[in-house]
């Protein structure tokens, strides 16, 4: 569906352009924004990158470990359908602390990886469970504690203060983030009855 909403998208600016005479003027906006597109995928690379050999010697040190055993009553609350040292936990943590770290980009194998697992413990394939809800919610509100990736993108774009935003991401994150687990919370009861 999706693909045929932004298939339709371009082929009516396209053809607008054309019966506008514009279409000269739409051949330079695609050369100059897919070159653009590329710039800025290849400026993420370098921190993607970085983040994903942090997250991968954390792991490695046993760091994501011991940090599992810190939050487990956390993902007890939250994931109690989730057993204990089941591999799904270790992936939703490390998308968390991905995501909480504003790298959301470098966070998504993960939570693929999360996805996968949990659908393993799922007895109705096909169906979300309250897990996969749970997890699928807390990944979009997105709880920041560092947006790496705003911070690089004001840096690349001349901004004298990149870092001025964290204290207002934290507070609407955080909100967001209490919110929807609040919400989530609320429909599970409900659910269940």
């Amino acid at each position: 569906m999706i693909n045929t909403i932004w298939f339709l998208l371009v082929f009516i600016g396209i053809l607008y352009g054309a019966l506008t005479g514009n279409l000269g003027e739409i051949n330079n906006i695609i050369i100059d924004e897919a070159t653009e597109g590329v710039t800025f995928g290849i400026s993420l690379m370098g921190i993607m990158a970085f983040w994903l050999g942090i997250m991968n010697i954390a792991e490695k040190s046993g760091l994501i470990k011991a940090l599992s055993k810190a939050f487990r009553p956390i993902m007890r609350l939250l994931f109690p359908e989730v057993p204990r040292n089941h591999p799904a936990e270790r992936w939703m943590l490390m998308n968390f602390i991905a995501n909480m770290f504003g790298v959301g980009n470098g966070a998504t194998a993960f939570g693929l990886k999360a996805i996968r697992e949990l659908d393993n413990l799922n007895p109705h394939k096909g169906r979300a469970t309250n897990a996969m809800a749970m997890f699928l919610i807390i990944n979009m509100s997105s709880l920041q504690l560092v947006p790496l990736t705003v911070i690089k993108l004001r840096y690349d774009y001349g901004s004298q203060s990149a870092t001025d935003i964290i204290g207002l991401i934290l507070l609407a994150t955080g909100l967001s983030t209490i919110i929807a687990i609040i919400i989530a919370k609320i429909f599970e009861r409900r659910r269940k009855c």
